[in-house]
């Protein structure tokens, strides 16, 4: 059984005393949470350690948002790996699509990451996905299929054994759109199937995360999807009442 996974990125908000009062409502409302669900926030870098220490003991991980490729070195600030695993990361997040779009991340910085990741005890979550224009000119498949192989390369499929997709159709993040649970279904279906023709014990065991502008009036029906394991939160991992019902909405879908 994969489970389900349900990861809040943050992204550039909060700060000290709300993202302190945000954890403890999550904590609070989550409780023992269930058996099968893990929830994951990851905050801006300034605050991780503090969260990380809330959490410690919960049954709520603690994640990056990015990292670099580079372990050490004159690189002007940059976090490596290596740092967030001291600071209490289990997770990081790796290529998701504004870094590719707003800092350029190719598709060879993002698999030099999630090898970085890897390096370091880090679970990296991968983020696929294609723009609007890519999923009307029908290359969705091929658009994913570039930004895995590219990562298949570097790392090979046993890498993945430890790692977590997020399929996050651009067009769908901060727009209030939303793939149908079907159109979401058939591109995490086509990633699946990508890493069987590598190893089928691989995926099988991945979890496959959606994430598109979840929230907990959509969540139920994405989740009710086979191959759709959990999500990538973005706005709706900043109010905890909000983040909580997407999160049950999992509990519900086992």
């Amino acid at each position: 059984m994969r489970g389900y996974l349900v990861a809040g990125n943050w992204k550039m908000n909060g700060y000290g005393a709300v993202n302190t009062k945000l954890t403890r409502s999550i904590l609070e409302g989550w409780g023992a949470g269930a058996t099968q669900v893990r929830l994951l926030i990851c905050p801006p870098y300034p605050y991780l350690r503090e969260l990380g220490q809330l959490l410690e003991g919960s049954s709520v991980a603690l994640g990056a948002q990015n990292l670099s490729q580079h372990a050490s070195g004159a690189y002007t600030g940059e976090v490596s790996a290596a740092m967030l695993k001291d600071v209490g990361c289990e997770f990081v997040i790796v290529g998701h699509s504004e870094r590719r779009a707003m800092m350029g991340e190719t598709s060879a910085v993002v698999a030099d990451k999630f090898a970085a990741a890897l390096g370091a005890g880090l679970r990296p979550i991968l983020c696929v996905g294609e723009t609007l224009a890519e999923r009307e000119a029908k290359q969705t498949e091929t658009v994913i299929d570039e930004q895995l192989s590219a990562v298949l390369k570097r790392t090979g499929v046993d890498a993945f054994s430890t790692a977590v997709i997020a399929y996050e159709p651009v067009w769908a993040i901060g727009t209030g759109r939303t793939a149908s649970p079907q159109q979401a279904q058939d591109v995490h279906l086509h990633i699946r199937g990508r890493l069987k023709a590598h190893s089928s014990r691989i995926a099988e065991r991945m979890q496959i995360l959606y994430g598109g502008s979840v929230k907990g009036d959509n969540a139920g029906g994405l989740f009710a999807e086979p191959d759709i394991d959990g999500g990538l939160i973005g706005g709706a991992s900043l109010k905890a009442d909000d983040f909580l019902a997407i999160a049950a909405a999992a509990a519900s879908s086992d």
